[in-house]
């Protein structure tokens, strides 16, 4: 039998919504993670004063107000706590909140701890308000979403427009469904389907940022409301990060649990975790069909835990775009008429940058208290970089052992494919590998890039002209399709080498 003070224990979840009419009226992310923690304290019941005796305090990083880091020592204090153990992510990647959930458990497994809390927050809503009031006619909240030290590919695929995320998931979402022999519009069916679902679950959920159910057809539909980003992705189908929100939770062995008074059927068990992570530059990846370390991670999360996709009755599959649950579900063998989130995705429960995870851990522990059964928890951060999966259950999981090495990274290297050369000077004939268009904010093309195979094996990055319509039809209309089609790379003088049909 398990030992109950080396047990982990999810014993209490709290999240904030905070959008006051005046954006300036809004908390900041300190604000947000104080409050957040105060709700967790008190749903663990009116007898459990857990803050003030924390052994643990885990913060993920923001980007909203900068100024305010590092955080931990000034939320211990607001909270009346004095961890001896406090940690602040490096960066806000999507993964960090279910990596510190895991090492709250390995601490509470190794008997470093009995109390460990873990946080975040963004105040994206009030930052980007008072930078526009600033600097009068700015896109502030583009700006703020584009921190140029969060994320940086090389000089070379930023020259060809390949800056941020919303500029790099298409790549993925073209190239896959390429690899599935799917057709543009069965792709984009399957992200309507997958999406629309997760609005439906926003709307039942008190911390969501959207709380209106949004059809299938809707998220097709481009208009205004639901312009194009970066084909084949709309407004709708990626994350919404102008948003307050906090959300935070309270890990304890099950013994402290017992001793403080928290009843039983308030108590989430912990399972094994796994992760690994892609390359940090896109370039530098075997391909865009698959994840090897997206599949090590979910593979070796079902094997520690013995379980299969079909032991879970809830799963959160990370969506800031809609490849990353695509490839998922299929590892994970989720059906697409099952619901692929618990808080609503990031479009709409909220894409608070780094904290989304410790949303969709509240929401989780929602969903298993009332009805039971095991949850699955993955989440996904960087350029589709790093892999994080942990197991919920309302009961105790016979397989679970802390403290654990979750670190499978040598596994996922050692499954991956040759990564292609990268031929930076290349022109001639090529085949396109992927692509996407870009558009601006009036819905019209503002160029695009093609990332094509050279006939020797390498890699190379191509501009698409936006001026060409008859290319950029070609690119987006559905009437074939354009991965594995020919074409030629030429140099337009100064303004860089372009990417021609064959």
């Amino acid at each position: 039998m398990s030992d109950p003070e080396r047990t982990p224990v999810i014993v209490a979840v709290g999240q904030v919504n905070d959008r006051p009419a005046d954006p300036d009226d809004g908390l900041d992310p300190l604000g947000l993670m104080v409050a957040a923690l105060r709700v967790a304290e008190a749903d663990a019941g009116p007898r459990a004063s857990l803050l003030a005796d924390l052994d643990s305090l885990a913060v993920v990083d923001q980007i909203s107000f900068r100024e305010l880091n590092p955080l931990c020592a000034r939320l211990a204090a607001a909270i009346g706590a004095a961890p001896r153990l406090i940690e602040q992510s490096e960066k806000p990647h999507g993964d960090t909140p279910i990596r510190m959930l895991n090492d709250a458990a390995n601490r509470i497994g190794a008997g470093e701890a009995k109390l460990c809390a873990v946080v975040g927050a963004e105040a994206l809503r009030t930052a980007a308000g008072r930078a526009a009031k600033a600097t009068p006619g700015a896109d502030a909240s583009y700006a703020l979403r584009r921190p140029a030290s969060l994320h940086r590919e090389p000089d070379f695929a930023r020259a060809h427009g390949l800056v941020s995320p919303v500029d790099i998931y298409p790549l993925y979402e073209n190239a896959t469904r390429a690899a599935w022999g799917q057709s543009l519009a069965e792709g984009q069916a399957e992200s309507a389907e997958i999406w629309a679902r997760m609005s439906e679950v926003a709307a039942g959920e008190e911390g969501a940022w959207i709380r209106k159910p949004v059809s299938a057809d809707a998220i097709l539909t481009v208009d205004a409301n639901n312009r194009p980003i970066a084909f084949p992705y709309t407004k709708l189908t990626v994350a919404n990060s102008s948003v307050n929100q906090g959300a935070g939770f309270i890990v304890a062995s099950l013994a402290e649990a017992r001793r403080r008074g928290i009843a039983e059927d308030r108590l989430i068990y912990v399972g094994m975790g796994a992760a690994a992570k892609e390359p940090a530059s896109i370039l530098a990846r075997d391909g865009f069909t698959r994840s090897v370390s997206m599949e090590t991670a979910i593979g070796r999360t079902l094997e520690l835990n013995a379980m299969t996709g079909a032991d879970f009755a809830f799963a959160e599959l990370y969506s800031c775009f809609p490849c990353v649950p695509k490839m998922a579900r299929r590892i994970l063998d989720w059906p697409l008429d099952k619901s692929a989130t618990v808080f609503g995705g990031l479009t709409f429960g909220g894409g608070p940058i780094g904290n989304y995870m410790s949303h969709a851990v509240v929401a989780m522990a929602g969903k298993l208290r009332a009805a039971g059964g095991n949850g699955f928890l993955f989440a996904n951060g960087g350029f589709a970089t790093d892999n994080h999966c942990i197991v919920l259950s309302r009961e105790p999981i016979p397989a679970a052992a802390f403290p654990q090495d979750y670190d499978y990274q040598a596994e996922a290297d050692a499954r991956r494919g040759v990564v292609p050369a990268l031929d930076d000077g290349y022109a001639g004939p090529a085949r396109v590998e992927s692509y996407t268009v870009f558009y601006g904010r009036d819905g019209a093309p503002g160029g695009g890039v093609v990332v094509a195979r050279t006939p020797a094996g390498g890699r190379t990055l191509a501009h698409v002209d936006a001026n060409d319509a008859a290319l950029v039809a070609f690119l987006t209309d559905g009437v074939a399709e354009p991965v594995g089609s020919s074409g030629t790379i030429a140099p337009h003088g100064s303004a860089g080498r372009f990417w021609t049909r064959a």
